[in-house]
């Protein structure tokens, strides 16, 4: 009977929602990843569809398991957090209380992402294995604010929310964040985190792909290319903006193409495509959107902006091997995936000054960094790639910028190196000190509140009772009253 290898370990990954997104895609590379290195993986996630996912995930590279999804992930389009929190739990409870599923793989790791709110359940159900969590951002964060009385009332509904996930990432074996950025970001929204360890692994791209030869999907037209979500936070905006500002020579020689993540469940996504369709009409911007791109020959000469929605890998790809520069809008992105899948493929990256893209692009060397408070910056920069597309001597420095890029993704940001760091992280869990599930603040919280309910109860008991006297007494001043009036009358 052959031996299991004794530094094989059993990791299993927790996460919401296995779609299409950056966070997704970590999930995703990690786990084969550590599976490349010889340990079993095991996917529980609450929702996935096999027609909206990573191929690892439906392929059977993955072994991917759906559980706890017969609760709603909102309801009437709200309440997203709470329908979230109730799922993860629900996931747990399925796999650990209502079946045999986790007693049967017995992991001695557990990869968390996204919610922490499982955590603490999860030390109490299974108290064996050491808990990675991956802190993406701070979800209470990422919550979109309101302003007056809404805003006042949403703090409050948020209240409880915030304070469960300070105290389950808390809980947690060991926290890692996707940037340096980040991990700043979390120590200031989690006060009690300020003194834990936060170490940074940064997402990955696969540099063992076939470094494709560069192909214009349209001949003597440069792409400008912007790949993210359809959503709001992305600044999609800016890039619709910043080509508004070029030249009519250069919007004739150019083509913005917006493409990324569109999910018709989402009704911001719905809602944001309208949104930059109204914009583009407004600066008299011609153009189409497609789910998938057709024949490249069948785009109108005329269209000057492409919105393709949902783009497959090999689009994407195709995209990448056409484009001239990405244009990256997001503020303050958390890390930002798409800018390394640009400079892999050798095209330099315009992106935001601030967050994840300053510790990928090296401005004036791998791309450019900018401002995102004005458009005019990045029309300039759209404007000098432009001219430097039209000469030999300009196509010659995109080129070696595209090739520094390159080299920076090969060396630093490979699934390899991740992996690798992932490995080291949870194998350093089993030297780490288990956090206390209910420390000090946290029990003198609870236990000051529930003298202040205890007392409050007394205090509105004696109250009432002082009240009904009070009524009892005027009762029966009043019948004696009455009594004496009728003798009386009498």
């Amino acid at each position: 009977m052959a031996t299991q290898d004794p530094n094989q370990k059993r990791i299993v990954f927790l996460h919401p929602d296995l779609g299409i997104g950056g966070a997704e895609r970590l999930v995703i590379d990690a786990a084969v990843g550590l599976q490349s290195r010889g340990h079993k993986v095991t996917i529980f996630t609450s929702y996935c569809d096999p027609s909206h996912c990573f191929e690892e995930a439906r392929d059977g590279t993955l072994d991917v398991r759906v559980r706890g999804n017969s609760f709603p992930s909102s309801i009437f389009g709200r309440f997203a957090i709470l329908c979230a929190i109730v799922r993860q739990i629900h996931l747990v409870l399925s796999i650990a209380l209502f079946s045999h599923e986790l007693e049967s793989l017995r992991p001695t790791a557990f990869f968390v992402d996204q919610l922490s709110a499982c955590v603490p359940l999860l030390r109490l159900v299974y108290p064996n294995a050491k808990i990675l969590f991956y802190c993406h951002f701070p979800d209470q964060l990422l919550a979109q604010k309101s302003s007056g009385i809404l805003g006042v009332v949403k703090w409050f509904y948020r209240l409880p929310f915030n304070l469960v996930e300070s105290w389950s990432t808390g809980c947690s074996d060991g926290i890692v964040v996707n940037s340096r950025f980040t991990g700043g970001v979390v120590k200031k929204a989690f006060p009690r985190l300020k003194r834990r360890r936060l170490d940074c692994i940064y997402p990955c791209v696969d540099i063992n792909v076939t470094d494709s030869e560069r192909k214009p999907l349209w001949p003597g037209r440069e792409v400008l290319l912007s790949i993210n979500r359809f959503e709001r936070k992305k600044d999609v905006a800016l890039a619709i903006k910043a080509f508004a500002g070029l030249n009519e020579r250069d919007r004739k020689a150019a083509r913005l193409v917006i493409a990324g993540g569109y999910d018709s469940r989402v009704p911001e996504n719905v809602s944001y495509h309208k949104e930059l369709e109204v914009l583009a009409d407004s600066f008299k911007l011609t153009h189409e959107t497609h789910k998938s791109l057709p024949d490249p020959s069948k785009i109108s000469e005329s269209t000057q902006i492409l919105f393709l929605l949902s783009v497959s890998n090999s689009l994407k790809q195709s995209l990448l091997n056409s484009a001239t520069l990405l244009i990256y809008t997001p503020l303050n992105e958390h890390f930002g995936i798409v800018p390394l899948e640009a400079m892999l493929n050798r095209v330099p990256v315009l992106a935001a000054d601030q967050g994840g893209p300053l510790e990928t692009v090296v401005d004036g060397s791998t791309g450019w960094l900018r401002p995102t408070s004005s458009a005019r910056p990045w029309t300039q920069i759209m404007a000098e790639v432009l001219d430097m597309s039209r000469t030999q001597v300009g196509k010659l420095e995109l080129a070696e910028m595209g090739t520094r890029g390159q080299k920076r993704v090969q060396a630093e940001f490979s699934k390899e190196k991740m992996a690798w760091r992932m490995e080291v992280e949870i194998d350093s869990l089993e030297k780490e000190r288990r956090q206390d599930m209910f420390p000090m603040w946290l029990v003198w919280t609870v236990v000051l509140s529930t003298i202040a309910g205890v007392l409050g109860y007394v205090f509105m008991r004696l109250l009432f009772y002082m009240l009904e006297l009070d009524l009892e007494l005027e009762r029966a001043g009043n019948e004696s009253r009455a009594l004496r009036s009728a003798k009386g009358e009498l």
